[in-house]
């Protein structure tokens, strides 16, 4: 089953293990995947968008 819910700057932090200013940062330059949905110019991704993106990152070391 796929998880339908977005997440949001703060979700994908949390997933990371980061605050969310990094991640806002992260797609200021490029970083982060394209938002699946932006809603009230608040960007949202899927679950897999960003779990696929962890998997991808360099440096990502098994983490």
């Amino acid at each position: 089953m796929t998880d339908r819910r977005l997440w949001s700057y703060k979700d994908i932090a949390a997933h990371i293990r980061v605050q969310p200013d990094t991640v806002r940062t992260y797609r200021k330059h490029g970083l982060l995947p394209p938002p699946d949905l932006v809603e009230g110019g608040k960007p949202y991704w899927y679950p897999e968008t960003i779990r696929a993106w962890v998997a991808n990152r360099p440096g990502n070391k098994g983490r």
